[in-house]
């Protein structure tokens, strides 16, 4: 790619910073996302009253803290990869990304709720899976990576520079 914007991520996979693109940055964002949400399914489906002294109830903690770190300025680095690779149209990128942007502050906030409680039942994990905002979120995750992906599998007849 011509216009490949280089950063640092650092990614709880282990200690250390490596250079990555902004692509490969978003896709460990989303990746992160999706895979508390993943756990989150399976968390809900085992009925716990709460997550003290539970090895998943750490676990449950830890995805969720990732994932609210991920959400922070996700659709800033969007918005940093449709400048970098100029992307078109922009205005209409744009008022995607502050979809997105409402979206994942929504999700957030939904996030950092639950991550206040002394206790996380399987209940309240049910609740959160069934946030409209959540939901919301990875759908804008979901359509935002199928559209980055048919920018990148376009000839370079109909690609745009």
């Amino acid at each position: 790619m011509p216009n490949e914007t280089l950063g640092f991520g650092i990614w709880s996979l282990g200690f250390g910073i490596s250079r990555v693109t902004t692509r490969e940055e978003l896709a460990r964002r989303c990746e992160t996302i999706e895979q508390a949400y993943e756990f989150m399914l399976a968390y809900a489906a085992q009925g716990l009253k709460g997550d003290a002294g539970s090895q998943t109830g750490g676990q449950l903690r830890e995805l969720l803290s990732r994932a609210a770190t991920a959400l922070g300025g996700l659709s800033a680095q969007y918005a940093a990869l449709v400048e970098s690779e100029a992307l078109e149209p922009r205005d209409t990128y744009a008022a995607f990304l502050q979809v997105l942007g409402r979206d994942a502050a929504d999700a957030l906030a939904a996030i950092d709720l639950v991550l206040a409680q002394g206790s996380i039942s399987s209940q309240l994990v049910d609740n959160l899976n069934a946030s409209m905002h959540i939901r919301a979120l990875l759908t804008d995750i979901f359509l935002i990576d199928e559209v980055l992906k048919s920018q990148t599998t376009e000839s370079p007849q109909t690609s745009k520079p």
